[in-house]
């Protein structure tokens, strides 16, 4: 004869595994979790190393295209002093056309490192602290 629960219908209490099943499940369960829980952490992390070390190699970009257009404007003046010619002119286009490239540069590098910030893996914490409130009963 089974007995059924009130408000389960056709639901027995021999359905329910027992405790010790349930808490043999549980420690199998919690150490793949974690597991799983520090795959994502690696992968976000390193999904943010990516676009940090793309953001630090377009500032160094932007040092080198500031450091070439600073060299073109100083033969520039040398140019404009010593001949009086058009060449000076042309140097001074190119310097200004370095310089713009170095603030392209720097303003995109800008937005991948504030893309790769912060560096803490998110995801992969707000994921943890989920798992701690469902085991602990509090999950909403």
């Amino acid at each position: 004869m089974s007995t059924s629960t009130p408000g389960h219908a056709g639901h027995t209490a021999q359905d329910d595994p027992p405790l010790g099943a349930l808490v043999h499940d549980l420690t199998q369960q919690v150490p793949q979790l974690i597991r799983s829980e520090i795959r994502l952490a690696q992968v976000e992390l390193t999904e943010k190393g990516k676009r940090a070390g793309l953001g630090i190699g377009m500032f160094s970009a932007a040092g080198l295209f500031a450091f070439l257009g600073l060299c073109c404007l100083v033969t520039t003046a040398i140019l404009a002093l010593a001949l009086a010619l058009p060449g000076w002119l042309s140097a001074l286009i190119i310097g200004g056309v370095l310089f713009a490239g170095a603030g392209i540069a720097a303003l995109l590098g800008k937005k991948e490192v504030g893309q790769a910030t912060p560096p803490a893996p998110e995801h992969a914490i707000a994921g943890v602290k989920e798992d701690i409130a469902t085991v602990k009963g509090e999950h909403r």
